[in-house]
């Protein structure tokens, strides 16, 4: 959870960490993703509006075709670092998205 947390802080200075909702939630102007399931020993990054930066090419990892939500899972923290370069593109992708609307 710690190695997700660093990558997406620190794919852009504009985003921003706090407790919602009784989990981690990180954003940019408005709300990109937050931890669920964290009882479990693997790490649910749940994207809220996944829809809206999802490219299967670039993130193969992102998971999820409903209307909205995608889900990223790391099994630990192996998986997380051999995922880190897309979960920044990710983060820095939903900058370059909320930073551009209204």
């Amino acid at each position: 959870m710690r190695r997700v947390r660093e990558i997406i802080l620190g794919a852009d200075d504009r985003m921003t960490e706090r407790v919602q909702y009784g989990t981690i939630t990180f954003a940019c102007k408005d709300n990109m993703a937050s931890f669920v399931q964290v009882a479990n020993k693997h790490v649910t990054l749940m994207f809220n509006r996944g829809q809206l930066i999802q490219d299967k090419a670039r993130h193969p990892h992102l998971e999820g075709t409903g209307p909205n939500a995608r889900f990223m899972r790391f099994a630990d923290l192996k998986e997380a670092n051999a995922q880190a370069a897309e979960l920044r593109d990710l983060a820095r992708r939903w900058c370059i998205v909320m930073m551009s609307s209204k």
